[in-house]
């Protein structure tokens, strides 16, 4: 028998390995990784909550307003206005009172009409109201009745008829059957205000004056050429403002531009063409598209006001009313 040792074989070598008891290391070697990677985790997530927290945070609060506009001078303000009265002049060209009218009573009669209803639906009643009484002595004749349904499409008809009754009676008997021209004296006819009065010299007489209807004063308001409410206030700040020369074709001008852009409701800012001018842009629609859909009469390419437009006016004349249905 041979007794040298045999060399173990692959086999029998195997055992001395011991690969199991290895395991738990790579588990402990994990479990030091999770525990130094925990606090990194741990951290992260913190900072994710932080910033969803805040970004919440920032989407509730209330958006920060714009900067307040610094205050102008008087000189700026004065110099502003006028620049206005320029651009609207070149956009206006053709600014006109827009009540048909051929001389100083039916002016006068239509301005008192007009309250309280637009001049489209005054000079599509008119037409009708002067065929039956031209004159103030032929308005005065009428019975209460007959004058109120002629003038019934314009509303508030009552109260209106009384005003036409008693301006055409002082006029008959105070003037000569005449308008007279001047302030103090129109101011005394029942239903006529200074507004009224000032329609009347501006456009009859050429005495220059400012109207101040709605139209009007919110414009003033917007422009910051005034902060009154009152009419006479309003009146008397845009005075002082503008040379008297231009009194009266500014109030056609801003009263047309108040009818046809800068409505009361919502202003086509972004289809304004003195926007750039104006301090209160951004109070009614700016998207250049959506703005132009707001725009009105001529500008918008709908009829105007009068049935008789003057042979500058650019747009489609309004329709006459129709015609009242026949009693069955």
């Amino acid at each position: 028998m041979n007794d040298t040792p045999e060399k173990p074989t692959a086999a029998e070598k195997a055992p001395a390995k011991r690969t199991t008891p290895k395991a738990p290391a790579k588990k402990t070697a994990a479990r030091k990784t999770a525990a130094k990677k925990a606090p990194a985790t741990k951290a992260a997530t913190k900072a994710v909550a932080k910033k969803t927290t805040a970004k919440a945070a920032a989407e509730k609060a209330p958006a920060k307003k714009a900067p307040a506009r610094k205050p102008e001078s008087r000189t700026a303000v004065v110099r502003r206005a006028r620049r206005i009265n320029r651009e609207l002049a070149e956009l206006y060209p053709y600014a006109h009172p827009e009540l048909d009218f051929t001389n100083s009573f039916e002016l006068l009669v239509a301005t008192v009409l007009s309250a309280q209803t637009t001049d489209m639906r005054v000079n599509q009643t008119t037409p009708r109201l002067f065929a039956v009484a031209p004159t103030p002595e032929d308005m005065a004749a009428l019975p209460p009745e007959e004058l109120e349904e002629l003038i019934r499409p314009t509303g508030f008809f009552r109260a209106k008829t009384k005003s036409l009754l008693g301006l055409s009676a002082a006029l008959r008997d105070r003037f000569g059957g005449e308008v007279p021209g001047r302030l103090e004296d129109l101011v005394t006819l029942p239903g006529v205000g200074r507004k009224t009065a000032n329609v009347v010299l501006g456009n009859a007489f050429g005495v220059p004056g400012i109207t101040v209807d709605t139209h009007f004063g919110r414009l003033a308001r917007r422009f910051g050429w005034t902060t009154q409410e009152d009419a006479e206030k309003v009146e008397a700040d845009v005075a002082a403002i503008f040379p008297k020369s231009e009194w009266t074709m500014l109030s056609h001008r801003v009263v047309f531009h108040g009818r046809r852009v800068c409505h009361s409701r919502k202003p086509a800012c972004g289809a304004c063409p003195i926007a750039p001018l104006c301090p209160s842009y951004g109070e009614g629609e700016t998207d250049p598209e959506k703005a132009r859909k707001l725009l009105k009469y001529e500008l918008g390419g709908q009829p105007g006001q009068r049935l008789k437009p003057p042979a500058d006016y650019p747009g489609q004349p309004a329709p006459p009313m129709a015609p009242p249905a026949a009693a069955s």
